[in-house]
């Protein structure tokens, strides 16, 4: 077999060459297979150049990036490139249908006697015509490798008649088909009755069958389409018949190794029984009531699946089973090693478990929680990163009705999270060779969040937003905190790091309690572990340190990260030959009251640190710390708060409260509104709603199953039997050890088995020459690149991924201004963003005798400014001008504050100096000089350190000290005190007759204000003032009611104007 490498990149070209093509297929149709017509001689001998063509020449052909141009993507979608149109905010929302490669709803199966039956002739074959994309049918592993692809169905159109429903189900490829015979029934007591044909048929046999049925059941109506679905959740029942359980509509949400996950975006409940058929009327009123409470569960929100990849565990849990397994000489299946404890749909499962041999091969599990995935583009190396968080079925409810662990060990808000960061240097799991699932190329990393492991409550019947903490009981060995920490020795080994983040100090001990008790539970189950695996317990009161001025509470969360990652390590895959092999061994355990907004902030840090190992390990990362503000630490945070958003409205009912917004300390006024009003929205949930969304739990679930005799679910007092062991089994149960509390077995340390090296230059899983093809073990082949199928890179979920490419203002780039490395932090001088507004223009208006001053100065200051800009000019060197070479503006900038300015005001001042000089001068040259973006940015570098030192060491420098000597020394300055002893010739002859005059002898009530003739007026008309004057000291009874007679006065010349329907301010009519 050929490399792995070499393959993917042959089929990468396929798909080029396929997507001149795609612009002629109508929007909205998927992928179909194609018969290839006989290729005539002109294509002959264009395929044999195409094959004689140097590696350099096929370097140079015209084909697509793996990301789209920065000129083609200043914030814009990919999907600009082609139509315009634009593509989700977010990778885990639903897309159009247009948008993806295959549609959100599925297209039913095309019948023969449709009546466009002659446009799609060819496509059905016979099997024994139908080869796999991996070699022959007739060898061995061939042949495994076809029956694993066969038997996984993608797609499923669902027909019904009037005593059964037919699901055909066809595989990836489009060319296999089954069919699965579901009965319709009206006893309420029956089993459920499905059957699986084994056969498998091509499309002309499935479409012969599908005939044979119609035509026998003509007589009750036929058979007709009743819709089309891409999987089968399961069935269930209440007081009557079963339901059948579809998945309608689907979207694209990560791909991991060519396997494809997807979102559950909506439903279809159908019932199981016969058309025009009524169920008693009591009985009818209970389902309608069941039915209501199950909608109250939207299950198209954060439910997810996947077809080929396994959900349910972790990358390394996959990677050692699929290991193992090669290693023994047998392909592991998918589906054979789930993790029931995240597969929500289990209780829907079990009825089709009960009576088909392989339910998996129809039934998808799906799990609840939260999956996001974006890219990292490095310089043309691309890094995914692909967040899973994974909420466990067990104990699983609202905030305030599921609290601490039940007696089985399971906790509240139990949740799996799981970091997943690849290179994409090839899409599989597989390393060249071929070796199977030894790429180096991926990393992993897991934490852990849960309620804290005691019995404790909260009741939230009144109306207090904060209930009290109740401890329900006291264990002096705590079995529920040892079977809890024993379940979390199963799933990710010893040692186990719990980070406690409750508060430690409380005027009205509540959250207090718990540490103090979950402390006493931590050192007594630590008494009886080996030394080596010991629970390392770290309580930091995180809310105290947040309100705290002289506390950093980052730096904290950083330093607690670090010893994290070195207590438990993370996952790197290899061969353990040419690549080292890492394995993680423990977990974080991360809690606080609720689980929530400390939580998520903690493993948001934690995650970034993580980030900077696993990038190490990768080759991309030098060191292991990242910076924040950068764009990889922004999308990671984005990523994040996302994933705590949806965390929180599954188990709070609103989003986070606190984010790291918060606890940063940055945007306070923003997000402490927004804080408030999550927080109202929280109380509402859990006050009024939190009822109902619990009973849905416990009825999709499977809690709550409906017997006669036994009490409806909506008259249950309480569920805390649904929740907890039947008493009644107690003594039928083992007695606990409260020494040996865990099992040795797990604290055992995880290994990952080194490929075993070849032997003869083969690839064979045992050392041997032979290497079995890729689909023994593995289909993503056929899944990601679909062979022989028209697509187009515009439609692929890895081109449209979000990236770090979205937030380069596009701007900065054509003139080599900007550095595109996603580590660099990034501030407000790097260039503007896409959503930064434009700075106002301002005009500044200047008196006429002033202008003249400072043309008057311009030369004096002229030399000082040009002398600034040169000096600007230089620090700028590698930022500043075009053209740029990469390697100079790479180079760290030491020289922050060149121009040497001292002051925020004093920078205002000068550079508005500077800009009237520089207008002065531009227009005497006739050209205006345009200050470069960095010397524009130079004035606002101030820190808030510099800011403190100016007002702490006030200076005059010697321009101010210039201007305030032309203030006091201005020919119409007058003097602040009017005295006799002035001198004649201090005093400016425009003002001689005033100074002189006789009102400081006589006073004003004189009719002559000056000695002059010109300054006198006559007697009458001071009279005229004077009895204004007087009038104006007069205060009516009504001083704010405006009389008929007020109206003619001068000073309400305004106020008449106004009810006339001027405005009173601008004088103009009003609208």
């Amino acid at each position: 077999m050929a490399d792995t490498t070499e393959a993917e990149m042959a089929a990468a070209h396929a798909i080029t060459n396929a997507v001149a093509f795609a612009a002629t297929a109508p929007p909205g149709v998927a992928p179909r297979p194609i018969p290839n017509p006989l290729p005539t001689q002109q294509q002959q001998q264009q395929q044999q150049q195409q094959q004689h063509l140097p590696e350099d020449m096929e370097s140079l052909s015209p084909t697509e990036p793996i990301f789209p141009l920065l000129h083609n993507h200043a914030g814009a979608d990919t999907e600009s490139l082609g139509s315009g149109t634009t593509l989700p905010s977010r990778s885990g929302a639903a897309a159009d249908d247009n948008d993806e490669d295959e549609p959100g709803v599925a297209r039913p199966f095309y019948r023969a006697s449709s009546p466009d039956s002659a446009a799609r002739s060819g496509l059905g074959q016979p099997l024994e015509d139908v080869t796999d994309d991996e070699g022959s049918p007739n060898d061995a592993a061939g042949s495994g490798s076809r029956s694993r692809v066969v038997h996984r169905m993608h797609k499923f159109t669902v027909y019904q008649t009037a005593a059964r429903f037919y699901i055909v189900g066809g595989d990836v490829t489009e060319k296999r088909y089954r069919i699965l015979k579901v009965d319709r029934t009206t006893d309420d007591a029956s089993e459920l009755s499905v059957t699986d044909d084994k056969t498998v048929y091509t499309q002309r046999d499935m479409n012969q069958l599908l005939d044979t049925i119609d035509d026998g059941n003509k007589g009750t109506g036929g058979l007709k389409l009743r819709c089309t679905a891409w999987g089968l959740l399961g069935f269930i029942k209440f007081t009557g018949p079963y339901y059948m359980l579809l998945i309608t509509k689907k979207s694209t949400v990560a791909m991991i190794g060519g396997h494809y996950v997807y979102q559950v975006d909506n439903t279809e409940l159908i019932s199981l029984t016969p058309p025009g058929w009524k169920a008693d009327q009591r009985n009818n009123a209970e389902e309608s009531r069941f039915l209501a409470i199950l909608n109250n569960l939207d299950l198209g929100r954060s439910f997810y699946y996947s077809y080929s990849y396994d959900i349910t565990r972790t990358l390394q849990y996959n990677t050692i089973r699929e290991r193992n397994a090669l290693l023994n000489g047998q392909p592991c299946s998918v589906d054979a090693d789930l993790n029931s404890m995240f597969i929500w749909n289990n209780h829907l499962l079990q009825p089709a478990t009960k009576v088909l041999n392989a339910p998996y091969e129809w039934c998808r599990p799906i799990i609840h929680g939260y999956i996001d995935q974006s890219a990292v583009s490095i310089y043309g190396r691309t890094a995914h990163i692909t967040v899973i968080a994974r909420r466990s079925r067990y104990f699983a409810g609202a905030r305030f009705l599921k609290r601490g662990a039940n007696d089985l060990g399971y906790v509240a808000n139990d949740v799996e999270t799981e970091q997943i960061v690849s290179e994409a240097v090839t899409t599989s799991f597989h390393a060249p060779g071929p070796k199977y699932f030894a790429s180096p190329s991926y990393t992993s990393y897991v934490q852990h969040r849960g309620s804290i492991p005691l019995h404790w409550t909260q009741d939230n019947t009144g109306v207090t937003p904060k209930p009290p903490i109740e401890l329900n009981l006291v264990d002096p060995f705590y079995t529920s905190a040892a079977l809890h920490f024993d379940n979390l020795f199963e799933r990710y080994g010893a040692p186990i790091y719990v980070l406690n983040l409750v508060k430690a100090r409380e005027r009205t001990p509540r959250e207090s309690k718990l540490l103090d008790e979950y402390t006493r539970a931590i050192e007594y189950l630590n008494q009886f572990l080996p030394a080596d695996r010991k629970i390392i317990h770290r309580a930091w009161d995180m809310s105290r340190a947040a309100k705290s001025r002289d506390q950093d509470v980052i730096g904290t969360l950083e330093s607690i990260a670090e010893s994290v990652m070195t207590t438990t390590g993370f996952f790197h895959n290899g061969d353990g030959h040419t690549s080292p092999i890492s394995v993680q061994n423990g977990v974080a355990r991360t809690n606080c009251i609720d689980c929530l907004d400390r939580t998520n902030a903690a493993q948001f840090v934690i995650g970034k640190r993580a980030f900077g190992h696993q990038l190490h390990a990768l080759g991309i990362l030098e060191d292991t710390a990242i910076n924040y503000d950068t764009d990889a630490v922004n999308l990671l945070t984005h990523m994040y708060h996302d994933h705590g958003d949806t965390i929180a409205v599954q188990y709070g009912g609103s989003q986070l409260v606190n984010t790291m917004e918060t606890y940063r300390k940055i945007n306070q006024w923003t997000s402490h509104s927004r804080d408030m009003i999550e927080s109202f929205k929280r109380y509402y949930n859990n006050s009024f709603l939190d009822g109902q969304r619990q009973e849905a739990y416990n009825l999709f679930l499977g809690n709550y199953i409906f017997a006669l005799g036994q009490p409806m679910l909506w008259d249950l007092v309480t569920d805390y039997y649904l929740h907890h062991e039947n008493p009644r089994l107690w003594l039928e149960k083992r007695k606990w050890n409260y020494i040996k509390w865990y099992t040795p077995k797990f604290l055992e340390e995880r290994v990952l088995p080194p490929y075993p090296p070849a032997k003869g230059g083969g690839g064979g899983t045992d050392g041997s020459a032979h290497a079995p093809p890729v689909a023994y073990c593995d289909d993503y082949w056929l899944e990601y690149y679909r062979p022989a199928t028209l697509t187009s890179f515009l439609k692929m979920f890895c081109f449209k991924m979000n990236s770090t490419i979205r937030y380069i203002p596009i701007k900065n780039t054509q003139d080599g201004r900007y550095d595109l490395s996603p580590f660099r932090v990034r501030n407000e001088v790097d260039g503007d963003g896409h959503d930064k507004k434009q700075a106002k223009k301002e005009v500044t208006i200047m008196a006429p005798q002033d202008l003249a001053r400072l043309t008057h100065e311009a030369a004096d200051t002229a030399s000082l400014a040009s002398s600034e800009k040169t000096a600007a000019t230089t620090s700028a060197a590698g930022g500043g001008g075009r053209g740029i070479s990469l390697q100079r503006w790479l180079q760290p900038s030491h020289d922050k504050h060149a121009n040497g300015m001292h002051g925020i005001m004093k920078d205002t001042a000068s550079s508005i100096n500077n800009n009237n000089i520089n207008n002065n001068s531009s227009d005497a040259d006739g050209q205006k000089p345009k200050p470069s973006a960095l010397e524009k940015s130079r004035a606002a570098q101030w820190t808030f350190t510099q800011v403190v030192h100016e007002s702490l060491n006030p200076t005059v420098s010697a321009a101010e000290a210039d201007d305030y000597a032309r203030y006091i020394s201005h020919p119409q300055n007058l003097p602040l005190v009017v005295s006799a002893e002035i001198a004649a010739s201090e005093i400016e002859p425009e003002y001689q007759e005033y100074v002189s005059g006789s009102w400081q002898s006589e006073g004003l009530s004189t009719g002559v204000i000056g000695t002059g003739a010109t300054m006198a007026t006559t007697l009458g008309h001071h009279e005229d003032d004077r009895a204004l004057y007087a009038e104006m000291l007069k205060i009516g009874e009504n001083p704010l009611t405006v009389t008929e007679e007020d109206a003619l006065k001068k000073r309400y010349k305004a106020y008449r104007k106004w009810l006339r329907g001027k405005s009173l301010f601008k004088q103009q009519p009003v609208d």
